[in-house]
């Protein structure tokens, strides 16, 4: 049956521009589908929101395969998580530091004027790298406090890790896994080597923050600050790009709708949430049940690899209407751009930040900018989707 292959048509190269008939080819196959390889995938919205609830599902990947490393607290579950997320928050957000995001208004904007700066009609440039990507990556550099010399660096390692946490059916990831372990490994040693320079001489930062709590309760061993602070220096810039830029590509696709945003600015926030729905940056997650688990009539059985396609979700039409369209004045726009459950992306508040502060300093020059090629060449991660570069011309 071609259901049994939608994994890997969905995760095929060749699908990356535009996924989405697939993802509707999986929602009328059912809530859940099951895969040649074993795995079952689920594309319905409510689905998807339940299994995202569901303590019987895990997130850990020890569930399926021994490892001897532990995940960061991305990948594990409760109460192991909700420990190593209350901790690494304390310096980041609510209750213990409830400024630090919001404080970071005004450096966000300084830094989208500089990257705009350069700007002139009859310019061709590259949005991701010449400013989807430089803007969260020294937004992130200044938080954590890695000097921005040293990017260069981690995005070697971070292409080696984004690489390993992919979906990838039908095809022998050893290798891969073993280049994003060692990644891994060789950034989380720079990191607490960072933060070790900082200890009784903190600076303003999380890194500082980590190795300097008081209470010894409070405190991450070595080995958690290394995979707390690898998650945040990843997480943090790379879907903030693909968001950034999936947002980018949407507007030019939607000359209306992109006049209507350089005429009403104040529809930023709205129009922000409706690109997280319309082409999220997370495409997809894996879940693992650790005891059988009923949806609509289908048993996911223990140790099964269970892939909730969260695009496909975000496009179902029993939860949003006329899901296919762009509208940046969608109401109820409750959306799977950050995940759902307890696992809801921990940087969403800076990303959106990050995300209207760009696309108002970009809204300006877009009026009148094309883009050089359509589709563009796309980033091979179908989880994390995103193009790789996106040529236009002012």
């Amino acid at each position: 049956m071609d259901s049994e292959t939608l994994l890997a048509r969905i995760t095929d190269y060749a699908s990356r521009p535009d996924p989405y008939p697939l993802y509707a080819e999986l929602r009328e196959a059912g809530p859940v589908v099951r895969q040649a390889d074993g795995s079952y995938l689920v594309g319905t919205y409510h689905e998807i929101a339940a299994l995202l609830h569901d303590p019987r599902m895990s997130a850990d990947p020890r569930t399926r395969r021994e490892t001897t490393r532990k995940p960061p607290f991305l990948r594990l579950d409760d109460p192991e998580h909700h420990r190593l997320r209350t901790l690494a928050m304390r310096p980041f957000g609510p209750p213990h530091s409830p400024g630090r995001v919001d404080a970071m208004r005004g450096e966000i904007d300084r830094i989208t004027r500089e990257l705009t700066e350069s700007f002139r009609a009859g310019r061709q440039l590259d949005i991701v790298d010449d400013f989807a990507y430089p803007l969260p990556v020294t937004v992130i550099c200044r938080l954590l406090g890695v000097p921005r010399e040293d990017e260069p660096l981690f995005r070697a390692w971070s292409d080696a890790v984004v690489a390993s946490a992919d979906v990838r059916p039908e095809e022998d990831s050893t290798e891969t896994d073993q280049a994003g372990d060692q990644a891994r490994m060789e950034m989380g040693r720079y990191l607490v080597n960072l933060a070790e320079r900082r200890r009784d001489r903190p600076s303003d930062d999380m890194l500082s923050a980590f190795v300097n709590e008081p209470d010894p309760a409070l405190r991450l061993t070595q080995e958690e600050l290394a995979e707390t602070a690898v998650l945040l220096l990843i997480a943090g810039h790379e879907t903030t790009v693909n968001l950034i830029t999936n947002g980018v590509l949407t507007l030019l696709r939607h000359p209306g709708q992109l006049d209507r945003l350089r005429r009403e600015p104040e529809l930023l926030p709205r129009a922000v949430e409706e690109l997280l729905r319309y082409a999220p940056p997370v495409q997809m997650r894996e879940r693992i049940p650790h005891a059988a688990v009923d949806v609509a009539g289908t048993t996911l059985p223990p140790s099964a690899s269970v892939v909730l396609v969260l695009a496909s979700g975000n496009r179902d039409p029993k939860r949003f209407h006329e899901p296919d369209r762009f509208d940046p004045t969608r109401p109820d726009n409750q959306h799977f751009g950050f995940g759902s459950g307890i696992h809801l992306c921990y940087g969403a508040p800076l990303a959106r930040i990050e995300a209207q502060a760009a696309l108002g300093a970009l809204l300006p020059h877009l009026g009148t900018a094309r883009l050089v090629q359509d589709p563009p060449p796309y980033r091979q991660n179908a989880m994390l989707r995103g193009p790789r570069h996106l040529p236009v011309r002012l």
